[in-house]
C-alpha cells in the first residue's frame, strides 16, 4: 500500500505517473486544475514497481481516501482479483475478443487484467469519474498499454463505441446505485431503451440493469459478456428486466450468486452474483450456481444445467439457483396461515406524518402508525400503546364525508401539500385520490423487513397501523390471542438473516413473499409448551 493522504495527493500522483504530453479529457483537466506533478521520487517509484507487478495501488488508496460511505453513493466498489481472475477466465474459454470494453471501468482492474489475457485485443474503459479515470490512465500508461487502450469519461449509457469487425467482450461491475438517486430523465431513457427490446422495465431499477440494457444497444450478435452486480435483481418485481433479457436478446449463459457469508468485496457486505452473457445466441440450457467460497468461483465452469422452460416459468431466480428443501414432515409454510402484506407507502413522508405542519388537523384524521423500525425493536414481543407512534394523515378519498371544521382543516392542510408537490410524487399519481394513503386493517403481528439483523415480530396488540417500513401477518383464519402470541413467539426466536437477502451496506431484506415461505412447525406443535424457545 502506498502511503497517500487525501484525493488531491492521489491526482497529484497519477499525473506524475503520466507524460507530460499527455491529453486528457475536460472532466479530467478540471480536477487536474492546479495540482502539482512534483512529488517524492521514491513515492512515484514506489508505484510504479507495485503496478508493474500487476497489482493496484492506485485503486487501493483511491478506496482509503474516498471512504466506502462516499463511493456507495456513486455505486464504486473496487472488485478484487480472485473473482477478476475467474470472470477473465470464463470470457478466455469463450474465444478471443477483438475489443475489450469495461463499462464503469475504475482503475482499470479488469482492463489490465484483459491485456494480460488478450493480448492482440483493443481496450474500451468507460468511466464517469474523473478522479478515477486519471487513475486508469495512469495504470494503463505504467503498464504500456496506451497504444491500444482508449478512454471515454462519460455516463455508460451515452457512450458510443465504434463498429469493430470481430467480438467485443464486455466485462466489469457496474455501478450499484438505488433508483432513489436516478435522475427522472435517466428513468425515461431506461424505459423506451427497454421498449426497443419489447420489454417493461421499471423505475424502480437500478443503475446496473441500466447497464445491461445499455449493454445490449452497443452489442453486435455474438459480442459476449459478463458482469458482477447486486444480485436482488433476481428476484425482485424491477429485475423482471434483465431475466427477460437473459431469457431472450441478451442470450443468457450462466448465473453464479455468492453467498453474503463470502464478503467477495472488502467495504460492502452484499450477496453478489456473476451473469454471463452472448448476444442473440442463448445456449440450450442455462447454467446456475450458489457460490459458498471464493475458491469455488473456480472459472466460472461449473453450475447446473437448467432448461430454459424451468427458468422461464420461474417468478423468482432464487429457486432455480438454491431450491428450497422440501417441506418437513409436520411443518408448513407460514403462508398457509398468514398473508403477509407490505405497509401502506405515504408517497412523501414529510408531508403526510404528524409535524408542527399538521397540528392544526383535527384527531379524528390523524391515524397512529409504525413509521420506523425501531417503533417495533423499542416494542420487544408486543406494541401495547401508541404513546411513542408518530401519526399518519389519514383521509378518505371522498373528502365530502368530512364535515364542519375538520372538512375545512383538511382542505387548508391540503392546498399547503399541493404547494409542496405532494400530489405530484409516483405514489400520489397512482393512488385513486392522491390525499388518501389508504391503510390495511391493523395486522395482529407486524415484522420489520430491511436490518442487519434478524426480522423482529411484534405483536400489534394496540391495533396501529403501519406504513412501508414493516410487514404485516394477517391470519387466513381466525387465530386466537394465544395462538398470535405463540406464533409471533416461535418466529422471534426461529427465523435469522438466512431467510433474507443481503443488500450492500450489510442490510437484510425480507419480501413479503419470503416472509410466507418461512416454514414453521404445524400450529397445533407450535402451541405445544416449549416449542418457541
Amino acid at each position: 500500500m502506498i502511503s497517500i493522504q487525501s484525493e488531491r495527493e492521489l491526482i497529484a500522483l497519477a499525473l506524475a505517473l503520466l507524460p507530460a504530453q499527455v491529453v486528457l479529457s475536460e472532466a479530467e483537466q478540471e480536477v487536474a486544475k492546479g495540482v502539482s506533478r512534483h512529488l517524492d521520487a521514491a513515492l512515484i517509484g514506489q508505484a510504479r514497481g507495485l503496478i508493474g507487478a500487476g497489482l493496484d495501488p492506485l485503486g487501493d488508496a483511491f478506496a482509503n481516501v474516498r471512504p466506502a460511505f462516499v463511493r456507495r453513493d456513486d455505486g464504486a466498489t473496487y472488485t478484487p482479483a480472485p473473482i477478476i481472475s475467474s470472470m477473465m477466465a470464463w470470457a478466455s474459454s469463450e474465444g478471443n475478443p477483438c475489443r475489450v470494453v469495461d463499462a464503469g471501468a475504475g482503475s482499470g482492474r479488469f482492463l489490465l487484467a484483459a491485456a494480460r489475457k488478450f493480448c492482440g485485443a483493443q481496450l474500451v474503459g468507460i468511466e464517469y469519474d474523473p478522479v478515477a479515470a486519471l487513475l486508469l490512465r495512469a495504470n494503463l500508461t505504467v503498464s504500456g498499454l496506451m497504444g491500444r487502450s482508449s478512454i471515454i469519461v462519460d455516463d455508460y449509457r451515452l457512450a458510443d463505441l465504434p463498429p469493430i469487425k470481430g467480438k467485443t467482450l464486455f466485462i466489469g461491475n457496474p455501478p450499484y446505485v438505488r433508483h432513489h438517486r436516478i435522475g427522472e430523465d435517466a428513468k425515461v431513457w431506461f424505459s423506451q431503451a427497454a421498449a426497443k427490446f419489447g420489454i417493461r422495465a421499471s423505475k424502480l431499477a437500478g443503475l446496473h440493469i441500466h447497464f445491461f440494457v445499455r449493454t445490449l444497444q452497443l452489442a453486435q450478435p455474438g459480442d459476449y459478456g459478463a458482469f458482477i452486480t447486486s444480485s436482488e435483481w433476481i428476484d425482485v418485481n424491477y429485475g423482471s428486466t434483465l431475466r427477460q433479457l437473459l431469457t431472450g436478446q441478451l442470450g443468457g449463459i450462466a448465473l453464479h450468486v455468492l453467498n453474503p457469508a463470502v464478503m467477495p468485496f472488502a467495504d460492502a457486505t452484499t450477496t453478489a452474483a456473476i451473469t454471463c452473457f452472448q448476444v442473440g445466441r442463448r445456449p440450450e440450457r442455462f447454467r446456475v450456481r450458489a457460490v459458498d467460497s471464493l475458491e469455488q468461483l473456480n472459472g466460472l465452469s461449473t453450475g447446473r444445467l437448467v432448461p430454459w422452460a424451468e427458468v422461464e416459468s420461474a417468478k423468482r431466480w432464487s429457486i432455480i439457483i438454491r431450491p428450497g428443501p422440501a417441506v418437513p414432515a409436520g411443518y408448513i409454510e407460514l403462508g398457509e396461515i398468514c398473508r403477509v402484506h407490505r405497509g401502506s407507502v405515504t408517497g412523501d413522508n414529510f408531508v403526510w406524518l404528524s409535524g408542527e405542519h399538521t397540528r392544526d388537523l383535527p384527531s379524528e384524521v390523524l391515524t397512529p402508525a409504525v413509521t420506523k423500525a425501531r417503533d417495533l425493536l423499542r416494542a420487544g414481543d408486543a406494541l401495547v400503546d401508541e404513546v411513542n407512534l408518530r401519526k399518519v394523515v389519514n383521509l378518505p378519498t371522498d373528502l365530502e364525508e368530512l364535515h364542519g371544521t375538520t372538512r375545512v382543516a383538511v382542505k387548508e392542510f391540503l392546498q399547503w401539500a399541493k404547494k409542496r408537490g405532494a400530489d405530484q410524487s409516483y405514489t400520489a399519481r397512482n393512488r385513486r385520490a392522491w390525499w388518501s394513503v389508504g391503510f390495511k386493517a391493523p395486522a395482529p403481528i407486524i415484522c420489520t423487513y430491511m436490518a442487519r439483523r434478524a426480522p423482529a415480530f411484534v405483536r400489534n396488540l394496540c391495533e396501529a397501523r403501519h406504513i412501508n417500513i414493516a410487514h404485516g401477518l394477517y391470519p387466513r383464519e381466525s387465530l386466537s390471542s394465544q395462538q398470535l402470541d405463540k406464533l409471533a413467539s416461535w418466529l422471534r426466536n426461529n427465523v435469522g438473516v438466512e431467510s433474507g437477502r443481503t443488500y450492500a451496506g450489510g442490510l437484510t431484506k425480507f419480501e413479503p413473499k419470503e416472509i410466507e415461505r418461512i416454514t414453521i412447525p404445524d400450529l397445533d406443535k407450535i402451541m405445544s409448551a416449549g416449542i418457541d424457545n
